[in-house]
């Protein structure tokens, strides 16, 4: 059996939880990966046979999408071009993380295309919603990488086809700690501006790590430093608390070793405010407007209470399950084997 994994590269997420999930298609077949995207920060310590631009989402530094550069940097003709070559017939099993070269490849070659992905679950019924509607947010969720047959992961299990958090097997193995600091990862902000933000909130020690600075710094009391995997997992597990944006793995590794986690989510990112929306509904502390919110993260720092949740490790029984039921003789997938 030979499959096709393709990952979405916007964000880091996706490319942590393939991390767990490539190995083991690894053993279960004959696995080739693909990427699109350019915004991640990991380094895939798997082979990837297909790299292409995609439809990717570039980070500004106000907060957001900044979706002119998104716009203008997205090359129609080369997307097309992408699809059509994919030689997506040669896989008995193509599985595809919120990747749109990949859907669409299957879509416009008639070849069964399994979505895997926290997209997926994100517009479930049972998920909880923020206070407004995005309607284009929604429409790009639902047509950006579409397949025919959907799993999802989400924080908590909504549905017999929604499973909780991939957790890296380097955080479930690591021993924790607290050294009292505080661990931030905001990437669609200027270094300046959580500069300006954190300053204020003194007796605090801040570990920043960041998309626009190639060398570390200290500002007072706030250290910055480029994003690295290594570094940024040795200061998350040994931190008090991580202040990041309304993504899905950070948030629930958080969640997992228990760590103070406070959430703002990425303007033009609908799926971060549904997230935020599931957060909150746990009892996790969501910022609305991060540049006046000095009392709101003081307050966290000090007196909110952390919340841990044991996510079980199942991504090996997902994984051997949707194989087996996708093999060329066998019919769809039964979600409800756990």
């Amino acid at each position: 059996m030979k499959i096709l994994y393709a990952i979405q590269g916007t964000g880091n997420g996706h490319m942590a939880r393939a991390t767990e999930i490539v190995p083991i298609l690894q053993e279960l077949a004959e696995t080739d990966v693909l990427v699109s995207g350019i915004q991640t920060d990991l380094k895939a310590p798997f082979p990837i046979k297909y790299q292409f631009y995609g439809m990717s989402f570039i980070f500004g530094k106000h907060g957001g999408v900044n979706i002119w550069k998104t716009l203008v940097r997205f090359n129609l003709l080369r997307f097309l071009r992408d699809i059509r070559h994919l030689p997506v017939h040669e896989y008995d099993l193509v599985i595809c993380d919120f990747e749109p070269v990949s859907a669409w490849a299957c879509r416009l070659q008639r070849k069964l295309c399994i979505g895997l992905s926290h997209q997926n679950a994100v517009l479930h019924p049972n998920a909880p919603r923020p206070a407004f509607r995005d309607r284009l947010g929604e429409i790009i969720l639902k047509h950006y990488a579409p397949c025919p047959i959907n799993y999802g992961f989400h924080f908590q299990r909504i549905s017999p086809e929604i499973f909780t958090p991939v957790i890296r097997s380097s955080i479930r193995k690591a021993t924790a700690s607290n050294e009292g600091h505080f661990t931030v990862y905001l990437p669609a902000f200027a270094d300046d501006q959580i500069i300006r933000v954190l300053s204020k909130i003194g007796n605090i020690r801040w570990q920043v790590f960041s998309k626009h600075t190639s060398e570390s710094y200290d500002s007072g009391h706030i250290h910055i430093e480029p994003v690295s995997l290594h570094r940024f997992t040795q200061s998350f597990l040994s931190c008090e608390g991580l202040l990041c944006t309304a993504g899905f793995e950070g948030p629930a590794e958080a969640l997992y070793l228990g760590k103070k986690l406070c959430v703002i989510p990425m303007q033009n990112q609908y799926e971060q405010f549904l997230n935020a929306a599931f957060l909150e509904s746990m009892g996790i502390l969501v910022l609305k407007n991060f540049h006046h919110s000095e009392e709101l993260i003081r307050s966290w720092t000090q007196a909110v209470p952390p919340h841990q949740i044991d996510y079980p490790d199942q991504t090996r029984a997902i994984l051997s399950s949707l194989v087996l039921q996708h093999q060329p003789s066998r019919h769809a997938f039964n979600a409800s084997f756990i």
